[in-house]
């Protein structure tokens, strides 16, 4: 049986925390804009390091499985 809680954690993390599709943080001219689809290089670290926190938080921490089979 496989495990797909990673995977499927990780998508979902993937496209939400895209800079610049629902919000990014920080924006050029303001604190946070949502779905200005611009990005910078500041931006995309701050959306790396939350999505690190929440990718370790319900892996590791929470233990999220979904198995299959």
């Amino acid at each position: 049986m496989a495990d797909w809680g990673p995977v499927v954690i990780a998508v979902i993390l993937f496209v939400l925390l895209s800079p610049g599709l629902l919000f990014q943080l920080p924006a050029k001219n303001r604190v946070v804009e949502f779905g200005n689809m611009q990005t910078s290089g500041v931006s995309v670290l701050v959306h790396t390091i939350i999505f690190l926190g929440l990718i370790s938080i319900f892996l590791i921490a929470i233990g999220v499985h979904i198995s299959t089979g």
